[in-house]
């Protein structure tokens, strides 16, 4: 991105938060309810590039990207240009009343991206959990079979049926049940926490193992698998679990569906995650980094499996809407035009460089494991003097750490099941001294901790 609208730099005048910020804090304590969370203080006033601008003219870092969402920024403004034009023509007809051209011109360009050659189709959602649930629905009508696999430290969403398949109880689960029914739970792939040297070959076979033991492979409708584990804390499987895993699937007549929701769209320095280890899915559920900001979400899969379906029996009102049909449109170009992967792969590079420097320089010390792909990065926090035998998890480490970066000038994000990872995101239009010096501003807060 040559231009920015805002100055790319921090900028930090006063207490955070400003007084601007805390009247809007006093004003939200009256308005919305307390189930509502959000991780920083203060409140946005504009957001570009690597930026976020709070309403009292501070400016952060930002390494969270709305959870993944704003991969090329928060106003690219060839983005911001294809949602005035389409907003301009129409807001909404629905797919399922008028149809329109965003909706196929996108469509075409998911089937051409997505892993594998084989002939693919695609229909559209307005968030990650519909795009999972929808998913299943399918899975369960082509297979007509009932059981869903699914993995420790998984997180698909917060409807009920995506709630039953997330892993971690607090937040998102606790007093919400009952789940729904015929969702198994299987042993994922975590090298740092795995026996020493278990591999991704064992790791499967530990895996279904229980898959057979539990279910039986001839009742299995789907198995579905973040590549790479979001909120689970970025965990990132041993080489050859996923493929194994989609073997299995396919020996069985089952269906094999990546979860690409945060790790998919450029974000691991490939379109998809699944592509650094040449799996190719059945179905691959996308949403987050595909919509430029817009809510939007997509199954793409296998022209047969998807073509099984009957007609108006998937869809929704403004599922596909052709405002945020334009904005993915604009975003996937911006990530060919720039070369996005290329800019996550190398900001994986620096990251790993500097963070395992640290964690060699702090030894036996709170850094466990520095781990992810491209720019999808974490650091998972352990009690000193730990880290040889019980890897004791540090959730008050993260937490310290993220509430620090706050006050610097930094947005990063706390993940995990035990809550004791900190995850970057940033936007791949960061510019590359703003990365480093976030870099350099967590390391600091790290040595602090120790």
């Amino acid at each position: 991105m040559s231009q920015y609208r805002l100055e790319q730099r921090r900028i930090l005048d006063g207490a955070i938060p400003g007084p601007r910020s805390q009247e809007l804090a006093a004003r939200r304590a009256t308005a919305l309810p307390n189930g509502v969370a959000s991780s920083s203080p203060f409140y946005a006033a504009d957001a570009d590039g690597g930026v976020i601008r709070d309403v009292d003219g501070n400016q952060f870092l930002d390494f969270a990207t709305g959870i993944g969402v704003t991969t090329v920024g928060a106003s690219h403004p060839k983005v911001v240009a294809a949602i005035q034009e389409a907003a301009s023509h129409f807001t909404h007809t629905s797919i399922n009343v008028t149809p329109y051209e965003g909706y196929i011109a996108l469509a075409e360009k998911l089937n051409a991206i997505t892993p594998g050659d084989h002939a693919k189709k695609t229909v559209f959602f307005n968030s990650g959990a519909e795009a999972v649930e929808n998913a299943i629905k399918i899975s369960r009508y082509v297979t007509g079979r009932d059981a869903i696999v699914v993995f420790d430290h998984a997180f698909h969403g917060r409807t009920n049926l995506t709630m039953g398949l997330t892993a971690k109880n607090m937040p998102y689960k606790d007093g919400f049940g009952p789940f729904a029914p015929e969702i198994y739970r299987i042993q994922t792939s975590y090298p740092y926490r795995d026996p020493e040297g278990f591999t991704g070959a064992q790791a499967a076979e530990r895996a279904i193992a229980q898959v057979e033991g539990q279910v039986g492979g001839k009742n299995v409708a789907a198995i579905i698998i973040e590549p790479l584990q979001g909120e689970g804390g970025f965990i990132v499987p041993a080489e050859g679990y996923l493929g194994a895993l989609a073997d299995y699937a396919k020996q069985n007549g089952a269906l094999f569906v990546s979860d690409e929701i945060q790790a998919g769209m450029s974000r691991t320095g490939e379109w998809f995650c699944v592509d650094h280890e040449g799996v190719v899915p059945d179905l691959v559920t996308v949403a987050k980094g595909v919509g430029g900001g817009m809510p939007i979400s997509a199954v793409v899969g296998r022209a047969e499996v998807l073509d099984q379906v009957h007609a108006g029996g998937v869809g929704g009102t403004y599922a596909g809407n052709p405002v945020a049909c334009a904005s993915a449109l604009a975003t996937i170009a911006v990530m060919e035009d720039e070369g996005l992967q290329a800019t996550a792969r190398a900001f994986g590079d620096r990251f790993f460089a500097t963070f395992e420097a640290l964690r060699d320089e702090l030894g036996d010390g709170i850094v466990g494991d520095v781990r992810g792909r491209g720019a999808m990065l974490a650091i998972e926090f352990i009690e000193a003097g730990t880290g040889s035998g019980a890897k004791t998890p540090n959730p008050a480490a993260a937490k310290a750490i993220a509430s620090a970066a706050i006050a610097e000038g930094a947005v990063f994000l706390t993940a995990g099941t035990f809550g004791n990872v900190i995850r970057l995101l940033p936007p791949l239009t960061m510019p590359d001294e703003l990365f480093d010096e976030g870099l350099g501003i967590l390391a600091d807060l790290i040595r602090k901790q120790v």
